[in-house]
């Protein structure tokens, strides 16, 4: 080791020990208003501290070596640098950093859409990196870093759920940018599953927010929603009263996104469905049946459809999942219950669906 390495070693073991010292009441977790903000001040301080390639370990991250690129950056001259990505061990907090030849660090940035996932808490669900991508998205001639991260967390009923977020940096004259509300619209309208996908949005215009926001079936068609007719027929259901179940593709890039509406006779959209979950694609839908199946006497919807999702080396995986919405009062539920239950397989059908998920409530009715 050298001295320089020595230095900023122990520099590092003084500053954790400065900090328990002067902070000795802090737990573990952060609990209150107070710990975060002290925690995320001891958490910065380190990040300055990051001043070369091996300063980024001894300041409590782990590299993710697999996705460290060699890039070339416009407002950085000529020279190839490093894109070297790390996960901030104690917090799980993602650090992207570009590093010379020399082993400098030229720019770094850990304000980024992952770390904000579970909003005002220091510990965040960063798993790892899903993909790194570099395109000119807003067309100035300049390389911008497409970042896709895999996140997991424990919902309340201790099961975990996998979810990616997707971000852009936008590169400028020196160094970085990001635009928040891009940030958001890709994540709230599920348009974070592939660098491609990002793409179509940011650089092409391809949106899939209408799918979330149109308010009758003639605004979905204006923006080009593809209904699948032979799935459509109309119920009531109940207190709702006579509606018609509208299922449909909107394709962006290569995937086709899908969503389930049910719509009263004057057009109007009455409520929205994602039975796609996390998956990026449908692949083939096999059914939507519309009936009681927990038992409260009142109609609830099950869809059963086929889905692909990019696996860990970029190959698809194709799954059959089967989503319920229960009708309550107000509107639906979405099941959580049955489908931890019970694992969909390409052999299942409606029927045999239907009495599973009766059985499942106790309770078994012909028809």
């Amino acid at each position: 080791m050298n001295r320089k390495r020595k230095r900023n070693t122990s520099l590092f073991i003084i500053m954790i020990i400065s900090i328990s010292s002067i902070f000795p009441r802090l737990k573990a977790k952060a609990t209150t208003v107070e710990d975060t903000i002290l925690y995320y001040q001891e958490y910065q301080t380190r990040f300055e501290e990051i001043e070369q390639s091996e300063d980024i370990e001894p300041n409590g991250y782990q590299v993710l070596e697999e996705q460290v690129f060699p890039v070339m950056m416009e407002s950085f001259g000529e020279e190839e640098l490093m894109l070297v990505p790390a996960i901030e061990r104690r917090w799980h907090r993602l650090a992207l950093f570009l590093v010379d030849k020399q082993g400098k660090v030229l720019y770094k940035e850990n304000q980024l859409e992952t770390n904000h996932s579970t909003k005002g808490e220091m510990l965040q669900p960063v798993e790892d990196i899903a993909s790194i991508a570099f395109a000119d998205v807003n067309r100035d001639g300049m390389t911008d870093i497409i970042l896709i991260t895999h996140c997991k967390k424990r919902l309340d009923n201790k099961q975990m759920f996998s979810y990616k977020v997707g971000d852009v940096l936008f590169q400028k004259e020196e160094g970085f940018y990001r635009d928040w509300r891009i940030s958001d619209k890709i994540n709230r309208f599920s348009m974070n599953k592939s660098a491609n996908l990002i793409i179509s949005f940011v650089r092409d215009g391809r949106s899939c927010e209408f799918l979330y926001t149109a308010t009758t079936l003639e605004e979905l068609l204006s923006h080009g929603f593809v209904i699948e007719e032979e799935q459509c027929y109309t119920r009531n259901f109940e207190k709702l009263g006579n509606l018609k179940v509208v299922p449909g593709t909107f394709q962006i890039s290569a995937y086709n996104m899908f969503m389930v509406y049910l719509v009263n006779e004057q057009g109007d959209i009455v409520w929205s469905f994602q039975p796609m979950g996390d998956y990026d694609s449908l692949y083939s839908l096999k059914g939507i049946n519309g009936r009681d199946v927990d038992g409260d006497g009142m109609k609830d919807l099950v869809i059963l459809a086929r889905y692909s999702m990019e696996g860990p080396k970029g190959e698809p995986e194709i799954s059959s999942r089967c989503a319920i919405y229960y009708q309550r009062t107000g509107g639906f539920e979405i099941d959580t219950a049955f489908e931890d239950y019970y694992h969909c397989t390409e052999e299942d059908t409606m029927e045999e669906l239907i009495v599973k998920i009766r059985e499942y409530w106790g309770w078994q009715v012909k028809g």
